[in-house]
């Protein structure tokens, strides 16, 4: 696993991946954010991954074409991938989200597998609002989430 540090509008992000591709896109990173012993610096593994971060930041990037390799349990997998097809300036509610993974009482539990979404921004738990249109939690703190949905446009307050 490589990791690396990344500058981007909402702070300091902290990348990892590997052959299988990202597996980690974490906020508030610093240098004294813990790593795993095993992970080595990156040496140009992660350029692609900042490379089109950075085109997303500056409006000039809707989608990502990165691959993916999330660790969670295929109930988790299944409401990430769910995510990704949500379109760049849209939301949906949790309720939509649990509607379209074709489990429609699982409501609770897909906000919780969106709130443990290992790779943030790329798989975009971020627009995911409540039921009605408001901003609900992001692990990321609602401000970013705010941020995140004005720079698509979903979000004009």
């Amino acid at each position: 696993m490589h990791y690396r540090y990344h500058d981007s509008p909402l702070g300091p992000l902290l990348l990892a991946g590997g052959r299988a591709g990202l597996r980690l896109l974490h906020m508030d990173a610093s240098p004294a954010w813990s790593t795993a012993p095993d992970w080595q610096p990156d040496r140009g593994e992660l350029d692609e991954v900042c490379r089109q971060l950075d085109e997303y930041f500056a409006g000039r990037r809707q989608r990502f074409e990165l691959p993916l390799a999330p660790t969670g349990s295929a109930f988790q997998r299944l409401v990430w991938a769910a995510l990704l097809e949500i379109p760049y300036g849209h939301t949906w509610s949790y309720a939509e989200l649990a509607r379209h993974i074709g489990q429609p009482s699982a409501v609770r539990a897909v906000g919780s597998a969106n709130g443990a979404n290992p790779i943030a921004v790329i798989i975009p738990c971020h627009r995911v609002i409540g039921s009605n249109g408001t901003l609900t939690g992001y692990a990321g703190g609602m401000e970013r989430k705010r941020q995140l949905l004005q720079l698509e446009g979903a979000w004009l307050l």
